[in-house]
């Protein structure tokens, strides 16, 4: 069949390869020909069989011919393009306007370097951009390394073996197991691309003085008084050494690539260094020069980021504060005092911010694996360097600083695979900036974000190091129950109010708790949670009362507070708490003791201290509620379309293409057949003129409620189009005529709904610019004190039911639902299904732009929708992970 071509150009992409350098993919142009022809004419005889079916180089330039050729402009046909060189090829020939079939070509010398996975991702973006949802393939039996790629690859694929061809059929979707394959794939990459940087065998500084003072003088002494033992190198263009070591005057005059290039010459001269770089062949560069902001600012950092990835250069800064591989003993920064080696690796977009967060971590004893200063991020970002840390043993926990986020939804993927595995921990800069600032990349569902993705939120840098000194010090706490036990009452009963406002359990000890304890220390006061020991309580008492709390099972995690007297020795009771550390060894055990006492319980084994309860108790809240994310199985709904979602978007597609991708207000009828497959349905019926509408109130029984149904007419009530209470059908008749004068109108169509009275809540969708629609659950009316709970909560789609109960639990309406104040409990299971439909609906059908569902009532009957407003639009384009691109 002849199927109309279609113009598949994209934009160039510069993506990772498997060895971490870097390749560009782009749509073919004419002028490619001899270069693709070259790569046809460099490939073995047995490649060629492979591709072709035979051996002939004939068949190779037939098909360059045939690529080129004028009436063959409708194909697609992306190239990777490695250093100026064609080093793969990927074709689509449309079979019909939904399939097409493909074919792909990489060069013998880059197998192995995920060319081909590569080149597929971007093909069926362009497929899925143009309507083509199949991909068909003919691949020989033994052409192992495509048959992987399609394999490999996640998208949705049937294989038939025929007389040693495969015919391979591809899904072009953004399927959930393509995304992660793709993910996968690109942290790989990522890690290896940062080894030069994380971990160098040798640094050159470029950007010394001769005499003292400057960044780069300050960066080299940072060195050479760290422990590093790898190579370093001075660049100077005209001083023969400086500070006694030799210089050489260009990056390019040395016998070898060096790993790592730490720049601090002014700002118009970074372009420079860095081809210098690239002749070196060097692996990474920290720009710390700053001066790229103002007049023409994009323009050099384009030229820097073209420099760096046209020659695998990854590239931290401009505006860096450098890079601390403490592992290594490698102090490329200019920090004053480095903390000891740990388990911590810290990434932070500000310099100073990330200075005061290493030097938090050393006042609170908390050990640093590494850290490095973003900077602009041009090229380098967090989700970068989460990529390269998630796996690495050496690092238990992640700290970040940011002010932005260059790609959210990947920072969101990225950033739940690493919390899935070690605590990750930030601190979000820049939100009153970001209310003002219509640019910000920190939107309203930042706290979703993070949320959902299991980082641990702080609201300082204080709050991150105490959390994160726990998290690397202690195990995970198994639930929410909490232990208290100190030498003073007072203090015990302060502590369970802060815990309680934490949502911890302090819950009372058993009988059996209580006597053990008491058996351990005869002297006890108290043998409730909290437990108060006494003031004279001896360091044996302590150890032997901790040993049977930690061992009662009883305790999720217990916190020691100490309070120093005369009446025993406060170093020997610290030693006492550290004694009894064998026992619960799965239970988180904190001691807090304030004022100058705090420096002599620092570094007890096994114990991690604190010097205020409020830091205590903080701490331990997040690490519960980080175990509690964790303990939620790791399986993400499908986001695959199935039937319903199918239909849901091609009838919003189909409305939006009739008015020529102008947004519509649904109407009612309209909603009903857009919602209803959802399980979303709006209470009452439509009823077009004042008889129709009385008949309709008599069939639904008084009370009722009126209201005009176009979605069209704004500010209802406030014109007095809305009605409550109407009590008798002529005044149902009479509020319809009234409606109607009001709009100027011989009729009207009106919603006529039963009165429902109950708890309102309201659910919806609301845009955020970078993470695209988020699910937002609200509490409605006067629903009770603020307290520890929230007016809203945003989730990111697509929901899972334990979202949608946590959002739910976290509103102002939450202990009224549970029938506290006196209230009936009423069923949350209603709620929290449409929490979840509305999710799903906003993954099937990106189209709808805003959805309000306010009121949701919800009582001892179920839960009603009495206000519906959907408005359909073109959605804006995101990334969904596939196809893989660095930022750009």
């Amino acid at each position: 069949m002849t199927v109309a071509p279609r113009d598949w150009t994209a934009e160039p992409a510069d993506v990772l390869l498997a060895d971490g350098s870097v390749a560009v993919i782009r749509s073919l142009r004419p002028d490619d020909r001899d270069a693709v022809l070259a790569l046809h004419e460099s490939v073995s005889v047995d490649t060629l069989r492979l591709r072709f079916f035979s051996p002939s180089r004939e068949a190779g330039r037939q098909y360059v011919d045939h690529v080129f050729a004028p009436d063959n402009s409708g194909s697609a046909a992306p190239i990777a393009v490695i250093r100026g060189r064609v080093a793969g090829l990927a074709t689509a020939e449309l079979l019909s306007p939904d399939a097409a079939e493909v074919a792909f070509l990489v060069a013998d010398e880059d197998r192995g370097r995920g060319l081909g996975s590569l080149l597929l991702e971007h093909l069926a973006a362009l497929g899925r951009r143009h309507g083509v949802s199949r991909f068909e393939a003919e691949v020989l039996g033994d052409n192992y390394g495509m048959l992987r790629v399609f394999r490999a690859a996640g998208f949705a694929a049937t294989r038939e073996n025929v007389e040693g061809e495969v015919s391979v059929v591809l899904r072009t979707d953004a399927s959930r197991e393509a995304v992660e394959a793709a993910d996968r794939r690109e942290w790989r990459a990522a890690a290896r691309s940062l080894q030069p940087l994380l971990h160098p065998a040798s640094v050159a500084v470029v950007g010394v003085r001769r005499s003292a003072g400057g960044f780069g003088h300050g960066v080299l002494q940072a060195i050479r008084s760290s422990s590093y033992a790898g190579a370093l190198h001075v660049i100077h263009p005209e001083a023969a050494s400086i500070d006694g070591l030799p210089a050489t005057r260009s990056l390019a005059e040395l016998d070898g690539p060096v790993d790592l290039v730490v720049v601090a010459v002014p700002a118009d001269g970074v372009a420079d260094v860095l081809r210098d770089a690239a002749a070196n062949g060097a692996g990474a560069t920290v720009v710390i020069s700053s001066g790229f902001s103002g007049t023409g600012s994009d323009e050099r950092r384009l030229e820097l980021l073209e420099l760096a990835r046209g020659h695998s250069l990854r590239l931290v800064g401009p505006n860096s504060q450098g890079v601390l591989d403490n592992a290594d003993g490698l102090n490329a920064t200019l920090l004053h005092d480095v903390p000891e080696v740990g388990g911590l690796a810290v990434a932070s977009q500000s310099g100073g911010m990330g200075f005061a967060l290493l030097d938090l971590a050393r006042d609170v004893g908390l050990g640093v694996h590494a850290f490095v200063s973003l900077g602009d991020k041009i090229d380098v970002s967090s989700n970068d360097l989460l990529a390269a840390w998630m796996d690495d043993d050496a690092v238990a926990a992640g700290a970040l600083y940011l002010e932005s986020f260059g790609n959210a939804l990947k920072f969101a993927r990225t950033a739940r695979r690493f919390a899935e595995q070690k605590p990750l921990l930030a601190v979000v800069g820049g939100r009153a900036r970001a209310r003002q600032d219509s640019t910000s990349t920190i939107g309203v569902g930042v706290d979703a974000l993070l949320d959902q993705s299991g980082v641990i939120a702080c609201r300082t840098g204080a709050e991150l190091t105490e959390t994160a000194l726990l998290l690397v010090e202690q195990p995970l706490p198994a639930g929410l129950r909490v232990c208290i036990v100190s030498n003073t009452g007072g203090v015990g009963a302060l502590t369970t109010d802060r815990a309680d406002g934490q949502g911890m359990l302090v819950t009372p000890t058993s009988v059996e708790l209580g006597e053990a304890v008491r058996a351990a220390a005869p002297g006890t006061v108290d043998v409730r949670n909290p437990v108060d020991l006494g003031a004279d309580v001896t360091p044996a008492e302590l150890t032997a009362a901790l040993r049977v709390v930690l061992d009662s099972g009883e305790a999720d995690a217990v916190i020691v507070m100490l309070v120093a007297n005369r009446l025993t020795d406060r170093d020997a009771l610290f030693a006492a708490v550290a004694a009894a550390r064998p026992a619960g060894a799965d239970v988180p055990l904190l001691l807090v003791t304030p004022g100058a006492a705090f420096d002599a319980a620092r570094g007890l084994p096994g114990v991690t201290a604190y010097r205020t309860t409020d830091a205590a108790i903080g701490a331990l809240g997040r690490a519960m509620r980080y175990a509690a994310w964790r303990r939620v199985p790791a399986d993400q709904p499908e986001v695959e379309l199935g039937t319903r979602g199918v239909h849901a978007r091609t009838w919003a597609r189909s409305r939006l293409a009739a008015r020529a991708g102008e947004p519509e207000w649904l109407a009612a009828s309209d909603q009903a057949e857009l919602l209803a497959p959802y399980g979303i349905h709006l209470v009452g019926t439509l009823a077009s003129g004042p008889a129709h509408a009385a008949r309709v109130a008599d069939e639904i029984g008084y009370p009722v409620a009126v209201k005009v149904a176009d979605p069209t007419v704004l500010h209802k009530s406030d014109r007095g189009l809305v009605r409550i209470d109407v009590r008798t059908g002529d005044d149902v008749a009479d509020a319809v005529r009234r409606f109607a004068e009001e709009l100027g109108r011989p009729d009207v169509d009106v919603l006529v709904q039963p009165l429902v009275l109950g708890h309102q809540a309201s659910v919806g969708l609301v845009r955020d610019p970078q993470l695209g629609p988020l699910v937002r659950v609200a509490a409605g009316g006067a629903a009770g004190p603020a307290g520890s709970w929230a007016d809203d909560v945003l989730l990111l789609p697509p929901v899972e039911a334990a979202d949608a109960a946590r959002a739910v639990r976290a509103l102002r309406l939450w202990p009224q639902l549970v029938g506290d104040h006196g209230l009936e409990e009423v069923d949350l299971a209603p709620l929290e299904a449409l929490v979840v439909s509305v999710g799903r609906l906003a993954v099937d059908v990106p189209h709808v732009a805003d959805l309000t569902l306010e009121p949701v009532v919800v009582n001892a009957h179920g839960l009603f929708c009495v206000d519906v407003k959907v408005r359909l639009a073109e959605p804006p384009e995101l990334d969904t992970g596939i196809p893989r691109r660095l930022r750009s």
